[in-house]
Formats: structure tokens, C-alpha cells, sequence
């Protein structure tokens, strides 16, 4: 297939591709994402293919304007209408009932659909003159680190998929949060940089959060009889090529094991690389934690040994959910 490589100034030819039942991978504020006609069952399809995403992994829709749910959901409470006013457009994603007209190829069978208005001027762009929600998974291919620049997603996609927008590097760096809001109690299925507590302080109640989310283990992936409900919740995601290593523990023992171990496998000709970040830089983490495995699996190192981040911050508690799932759960405590 041959890829378009697009700009901003080519969003009315991005949009007719959508129209059309074509692929276009385009930039978010979270990261870049993969898109297809959410209510074209056969444009969806197309999108699990070129990722080699499996076909019970729902997809997130994306909406150009807030009033747009209503095409997707019969109906909107107390809490989602607040939760819009509060966080959309920005990176939090609704879990809500849908209607019929949401295919079952977009929610992998279930009967509730992923929603959120994105705070990207192109993707807004790019929604709004498509005529239709766009289902937008990552732009990578199934397993990979999430894509956070144009470079990561012609690494993975061209070739693949009908069109690429280049725009700019992600803002935010993680996915968006998940939150299920399609029973009594709020849940989270997978956090971000909206964290409990922002979600808590704007609806006035508690938020829970998926106990599957505290497991130091991945999902059993041959497990049918458990149907993820958000993206991230059954399948290996972010891995780099490399093995890794996450070492968790005091910040001075850290550094120390992680210095311990570069040596131990330098001396036996191994290349490592390392991610350790300051020690509550939380959202310069969220920025860079997947740009920076994907610069390490382009020099080509043979181990990465990742410092972990304290999980007791809501957003140190959204990067760690990622660099564990990228580690397999391979994790030293000191």
C-alpha cells in the first residue's frame, strides 16, 4: 500500500480518505492514533489488521464535538454531563451503554462503548470534517510502545495504512484515562493524567479503580471468558525489543542496582540502556517514557533497566502501569 504522508494543511484529503472507509493516522494530545469510520464496521476492521490488534480489544471512539456522545449513548447522567464540562476536550475517556448504531466491531462485542473529545486542534480538525466519530486505537503496530511522534508511527505503519498526518510530538505522552461510567460506581480501567482525584473533586463522589490495575502480573490472554472493557487491560502493550527491567525500591538503592546491573552486563558485551527520571518529575515522565523506549529500540540496546516512579501520585501511578506492562511485570525490588 502506498502511504500518504500528510500535513495539517491536508486535512479535507485526510477526512475523504475516513469518508471512504480508508485508514489515516493522525496526532493527539495523548498519542498519535489510528483511524477509521467507528460506525463502518468494515473500516474498523481494517484498523485490527493493520495493527495485528486482536479482535476483542475495544476500541476508543473520538468526537468533534462534545454534544456528538449522543450519537453513540441513549443516554447521559449527572456525573457524565459534569465530567464533559470538566475534562472534554482533553484525555479522558467515557466508558458509556451504546446504541445499536455502534457496531460490534468497534466495542469487541460488548454493549458499552469508549468515548472521549480529543485536545488536538488537527484531530478535532480531521473528526469534524470526516462527518463521523472516528475509532483511533494507537498508531503502532499490537504490543509496540505507543507512538508520541510522527517518526514512531511511519516506523510502524507506512506502507500499512492510506495516510500519516505529521504533526506535532504528543503533549501529554501517555493514553487517555478510562473511566466507566456505565454503572453506579465511576471506575477506572486504566489511568492517565486525569487522575482519581481530579475525577473525584469535580462529581463529588468516590472513584473506583479496577483491581485488576494493582496486579504486578499480565492478563492470562487465553482467559475468553474476560472481555476487557477499555484498551490496556488484557493484552501485552508498550514493549520495547530489548528484555527490561524495573527496579523498584529506596532512590539511592536504585540507582545503585541499576549501576550494578549495567556493569554485570556490559563486562559480557551486552548494550543497556536506562530510564530513570527525577524523582517526582511525574508529568516529564508521562511525556517521555514511550518516546524514550522507542529512541532505545532504535539503538538497538540488548537490556533497558527502567527506575521506577512512586504509584502513590496519580500520574506516577499511570506511568507505572505502563513501564510495568512494558517489562512483562520483570521487576527487582531493593
Amino acid at each position: 500500500m502506498d502511504t500518504k504522508l500528510l500535513t495539517e494543511k491536508d486535512i479535507k484529503e485526510a477526512a475523504k480518505i475516513i469518508k471512504n472507509g480508508g485508514l489515516v493516522a493522525f496526532p493527539t494530545e495523548t498519542v498519535y492514533g489510528l483511524g477509521a469510520d467507528a460506525l463502518n464496521p468494515e473500516a474498523v476492521a481494517k484498523v485490527y489488521e493493520a495493527k495485528g490488534r486482536p479482535s476483542d480489544n475495544p476500541m476508543i471512539v473520538h468526537i468533534g464535538k462534545a454534544s456528538n456522545i449522543g450519537e453513540l449513548t441513549p443516554r447521559l447522567n449527572s456525573d457524565i454531563v459534569t465530567l464533559i464540562e470538566n475534562f472534554w476536550p482533553g484525555p479522558l475517556t467515557l466508558v458509556v451503554k451504546r446504541k445499536p448504531s455502534v457496531p460490534d466491531r468497534t466495542t469487541g462485542g460488548l454493549d458499552t462503548v469508549g468515548v472521549r473529545m480529543p485536545d488536538s486542534p488537527i484531530a478535532l480538525d480531521l473528526i469534524n470534517w470526516s462527518g463521523c466519530p472516528i475509532a483511533a486505537p494507537s498508531a503502532n503496530l499490537s504490543g509496540k510502545p505507543s507512538p508520541t511522534r510522527a517518526v514512531d508511527v511511519i516506523e510502524d505503519l507506512k506502507g500499512k495504512v492510506d495516510a500519516i498526518i505529521q504533526g506535532p510530538d504528543c503533549r501529554v505522552g501517555i493514553e487517555s484515562t478510562v473511566l466507566d461510567v456505565s454503572g453506579e460506581t465511576p471506575t477506572i480501567l486504566r489511568p492517565g493524567i486525569i487522575t482519581p482525584e481530579s475525577i473525584e473533586a469535580a462529581i463529588g463522589k468516590k472513584v473506583a479503580v479496577d483491581p485488576a490495575l494493582y496486579i504486578n502480573r499480565p492478563r492470562d490472554v487465553n482467559d475468553e471468558e474476560f472481555k476487557p472493557k477499555s484498551p490496556g487491560m488484557k493484552y501485552r502493550h508498550y514493549a520495547p525489543k530489548a528484555d527490561m527491567i524495573v527496579i523498584e525500591g529506596g532512590r539511592d538503592k536504585v540507582k545503585a542496582e541499576i549501576e550494578r546491573l549495567r556493569g554485570l552486563n556490559e563486562c559480557m558485551g551486552n548494550k543497556v540502556g536506562v530510564i530513570l527520571f527525577e524523582e517526582k518529575a511525574f508529568i516529564e515522565a508521562a511525556h517521555d517514557f514511550f518516546a524514550r523506549l522507542r529512541d532505545l529500540d532504535r539503538e538497538d540496546v540488548d537490556l533497558i533497566l527502567a527506575g521506577a516512579l512512586s504509584d502513590t501520585d496519580g500520574v506516577g501511578f499511570a506511568v507505572m502501569n505502563r513501564m510495568l506492562k512494558s517489562a512483562g511485570y520483570n521487576i527487582v525490588r531493593v
